[in-house]
């Protein structure tokens, strides 16, 4: 039995290296963008600082950090300095619960390779993707103007619209699996047809698309990055921060789009689930780590690969496609994914 100091301890070291490690993947995915879309535009991109470029993204956030923060007069001062804090606590918050690795054993202590393994897993990741409208909402009122204001009410509605598809695509899973729980989601996939392939939630192939569609716009990605980039409201809900309070913005919208790759990897495609090729027990559990992370950069691979092949969406052609296409096929969807799980338990009523 671990001892009430000992969980202390073990908790606030988990959730240091959960913060150092989105700290660099952010560095990786950002250098990882900036690469990519100049071989896709065949440009060279960043290749000075450091090899390949990758200190690059240190030295612009070095130039931020240092970089004067200019408030204007007519903010509201306490809501306009939190808005930025609170766009990337729960952007921190959501990967505490996505497990990066199967569980091992020191001793006799299972340690869990997530910072907290909830039987909430997912609706707690819901409650805290829903936090992140308020940031963009106090972001835009408090900085005093109207062109911030009128972004963050585009941006609000946009992420209020795609997020309750978002959350109706998981239903199924979660009929599926039976659990809110990641780690149970990751556990109801570890079947053994193929091998390893068999028994992915990605069979339900609406729910994914669904899922993936809506965390494109709930992160704010192209296409859907209407907010930041029509010409009448400048640079959307932040265009009054600059330094480091824009960092903080600029934080959380990568940060958020890997914690989407990493929850649509968790709950579609088997999470650390992987072969090991039949490896030593003492050295197994590297296999799933690394699964993880390829799967996960994958998608990010598959974000960025968006942003360069497609062009702007329309606002208008943003909400219909939210409102009257997602929303309306996810309510369709888990209809019937009900009777086939209520089929499955208890069979046909006329048999």
């Amino acid at each position: 039995m671990l001892t009430g100091w000992e969980t202390l301890i073990e908790a606030v070291i988990k959730v240091v290296i959960v913060f150092v490690l989105l700290l660099n993947v952010t560095i990786v995915v950002i250098w990882m963008e900036r690469k990519v879309v100049a071989d896709m535009h065949n440009r060279v991109g960043p290749d000075r600082a450091g090899p390949y470029g990758i200190l690059q993204t240190v030295a612009d956030g070095v130039k931020l950090i240092f970089k004067e923060n200019v408030t204007p007069r007519k903010v509201e001062r306490g809501l306009y300095l939190a808005a930025p804090v609170a766009a990337v606590v729960p952007a921190l918050l959501i990967f505490l619960v996505i497990p990066v690795g199967r569980p091992f054993t020191i001793g006799d202590r299972v340690i869990d390779l997530s910072g907290a393994d909830l039987n909430v897993g997912l609706l707690y990741i819901l409650a805290f993707s829903s936090l992140a409208v308020y940031a963009v909402v106090l972001a835009g009122w408090s900085s005093g103007s109207k062109y911030p204001l009128l972004g963050a009410v585009r941006a609000s509605a946009q992420m209020i619209s795609y997020e309750a598809a978002m959350g109706l695509s998981l239903v199924p899973v979660i009929l599926f699996a039976g659990t809110t729980s990641i780690s149970g989601i990751v556990e109801a996939q570890t079947g053994s047809i193929f091998g390893f392939l068999g028994v992915w939630n990605v069979v339900l192939i609406p729910s994914f698309l669904i899922f993936f569609i809506a965390g494109v716009a709930e992160t704010n990605r192209p296409p859907f990055d209407l907010v930041e980039a029509e010409s009448e409201i400048v640079g959307g809900y932040h265009t009054e921060y600059s330094g480091f309070r824009f960092a903080l913005f600029f934080l959380a919208e990568y940060i958020n789009m890997f914690n989407i790759s990493a929850i649509a990897v968790t709950v579609f495609f088997g999470g650390w689930a992987g072969p090991t090729f039949g490896t030593p027990a003492s050295i197994s559990w590297v296999f799933p780590i690394i699964w993880f992370f390829a799967k996960t950069f994958l998608f990010v691979f598959v974000f960025i690969w968006i942003r360069a092949s497609l062009p702007r969406m329309r606002y208008d052609q943003l909400m219909s496609l939210g409102w009257k296409r997602l929303i309306p096929v996810s309510l369709a969807w888990i209809v019937m994914a009900t009777l086939a799980v209520g089929v499955r338990r208890f069979g046909l009523p006329w048999a």
